[in-house]
């Protein structure tokens, strides 16, 4: 029998706030100066009040005191200025889950738990990464599971950076090895369905928005429920892809980079 799920952290949305933006999995890095332009202008230029990032916004990040320097500073100084404008929130992915306080404290964003529920526009929508939610990937789920507890995050983090920015180069190339062997994301390890409806149902909700599987779509979940899976970012090489899925008092919409930008 399964184990009964708590209901999740609640957030309430701002009562001035008419759009709401949520993107994840830019996997923001120094090699994809593209996708990196493209973000940073949609972060000053966005109409939205609020910017929800839902994970992998970085390719990696190994501690909050890399924000000080080099590329990790440049991304710093692009969250701090969009949040002068509007709200951002910040959900941390499976490549970035290091995030910590200070980085959110300096950049002026709010924390969301795994999963947290939404209320806006009359919606109660569950926002989730989606990796957790991926339970057929069983040695991704072991992996995780041993870099979210506090010791090894401890551990990790006491190591010197260049000793962080090494390792994380090691694991990034293996993870490019192993994606080289698959011809698409659709050889990925989805959601799996009936934990996600488990998920909603929990938060009496109906609405999941979800990124990290990288197949943008919006999806019945069955039992009335539904999802909205966010696209990745990819400027750098073909086939460019970039949306954001925004929420307004009419409901969802999926929207090209240029067109999110439109006043």
């Amino acid at each position: 029998m399964s184990e009964t799920l708590a209901a999740p952290p609640e957030l309430h949305a701002d009562a001035r706030w008419q759009r709401i933006d949520f993107i994840s999995d830019l996997h923001l890095s120094a090699d994809t100066p593209r996708t990196y332009e493209a973000w940073a202008s949609y972060m000053q230029d966005t109409p939205a009040d609020a910017v929800f990032i839902l994970g992998d916004l970085f390719e990696v990040w190994v501690g909050d005191d890399s924000r000080f320097e080099g590329f990790e500073a440049e991304c710093a100084r692009v969250l701090r200025d969009a949040s002068a404008t509007r709200s951002l929130a910040f959900l941390v992915g499976n490549r970035d889950f290091l995030v910590g306080a200070k980085l959110l404290q300096d950049c002026g964003m709010t924390p969301l738990a795994d999963p947290t529920l939404l209320t806006a526009f009359s919606q109660r929508v569950l926002l989730t990464h989606g990796d957790a939610l991926c339970l057929a990937d069983t040695e991704y789920q072991k992996f995780r599971a041993m870099v979210r507890s506090p010791a090894w995050q401890q551990q990790f983090l006491a190591q010197p950076l260049a000793a962080r920015r090494d390792y994380a180069r090691q694991v990034r190339q293996q993870s490019e090895a192993k994606k080289r062997l698959q011809t698409s994301p659709d050889e990925w390890a989805d959601v799996d369905g009936p934990e996600a409806l488990r998920w909603l149902h929990a938060a009496s909700s109906t609405t999941m928005v979800h990124g990290h599987t990288h197949r943008p779509a919006s999806l019945p979940l069955g039992d009335g429920c539904d999802r909205h899976v966010l696209s990745d970012w990819e400027l750098d090489h073909a086939p460019h892809r970039a949306e954001v899925l925004r929420l307004t008092g009419q409901g969802f919409q999926r929207l090209p980079l240029a067109q999110a930008l439109a006043r």
